[in-house]
């Protein structure tokens, strides 16, 4: 692929200030939490009595909620996908262990906590058929997925920025709605995790206001064409055991849906949200095709409100062979 030496420019521009980002949105490795904080030791003597509470509550669990919660594990495993696409973004070199490639080894190293802590929590839950689990896993990562954002870091970056924002209301969502049913390990579980993926969030929405300073009209057409395409989830080629590529995301989003974890109008607020983190509005210096651009992805919410209203869930229609029911 042709390398566009001005994104090339800029992105070696932004990397000067990677320091200061590494300290802003990312925590010291000794003082991050780790996922043997937030389980039962197996050396205390009352683990088996921890285990069995973690069950009793699991299967008490909304069939919904709980394949959600599944899901999301399966989509935090999925981490070697998604730092291997970083890495190839125009503008990080990956012969260089500083900048850029620093940013990426360090965000992964936090991310991959995340399918590690719910992994093992989901393993002592005694509601999941672990293999067919991981071999939706073993699926996700080999068949990669197609954000269509190609090495743009344009592109990437207002991917990245839009889906940490969903993660963090997915996970955000799980807490709280354990939380009202007394699973308070799995409130707090999922609560340090929502809270990674909002620093992840800030830290990602901040390099696309950077870009807008520096290169405001490519950045804009940029934001155009990922709203065009619309923003598809990391897990959008998600199957289980037997099934064909990407055939279970349609089941799995409407049960989300259902469960009121990540809905359409989730998706709604989150676009309305970046457009005021970055003051679309106001942005000067536009080309005329941006301006265009910028035209579209202001008038967007409303466009797709109206498409939401129109929009009906189904009922459960599949059993998932994650779910030990």
């Amino acid at each position: 692929m042709k390398l566009n030496q001005t994104r090339i420019e800029v992105m070696q521009t932004l990397e000067k200030s990677m320091n200061k980002w590494l300290e802003q949105f990312l925590r010291p490795i000794e003082k991050n939490w780790q996922p043997a904080e937030l389980l039962p030791d197996s050396k205390d003597p009352k683990f088996f009595d921890e285990v069995q509470e973690i069950q009793a509550l699991c299967r008490e669990m909304d069939y919904d909620l709980f394949t959600v919660l599944v899901g999301d594990t399966i989509t935090e495993e999925a981490l070697p996908t998604y730092e291997s696409w970083l890495m190839g973004l125009q503008g990080v070199d990956q012969e260089n262990r500083l900048g850029w490639t620093q940013w990426v080894r360090s965000w992964t190293a936090e991310e991959n906590r995340h399918g590690d802590l719910l992994n093992q929590y989901l393993y002592l839950s005694g509601r999941v058929n672990m293999r067919d689990m991981q071999i939706s896993t073993q699926y996700l990562i080999s068949d990669g997925f197609d954000i269509q954002t190609g090495a743009d870091p344009y592109k990437n970056f207002v991917y990245t920025s839009f889906q940490e924002l969903a993660t963090n209301i997915s996970h955000r969502r799980v807490a709280s709605l354990s939380k009202k049913t007394g699973n308070l390990r799995l409130a707090k579980i999922c609560g340090v995790i929502a809270a990674d993926e909002a620093r992840h969030a800030s830290a990602y929405s901040e390099f696309v206001k950077n870009i807008f300073e520096i290169d405001p009209s490519e950045m804009m057409l940029a934001f155009e064409d990922m709203m065009k395409k619309k923003i598809v989830m990391p897990a959008h080629l998600l199957r289980q055991s037997g099934g064909k590529l990407g055939d279970l995301f349609e089941e799995f989003s409407n049960a989300a849906q259902r469960a009121m974890v990540y809905t359409t109008q989730d998706y709604i607020e989150i676009l309305k949200d970046l457009l005021v983190e970055w003051d679309i509005e106001n942005i000067r210096g536009l080309n005329e095709s941006a301006e265009r651009a910028r035209d579209f992805v202001v008038a967007l919410p409303q466009r797709l409100t109206r498409i939401a209203e129109r929009i009906a869930i189904p009922e459960r229609q599949v059993e998932f062979k994650w779910i030990a029911v």
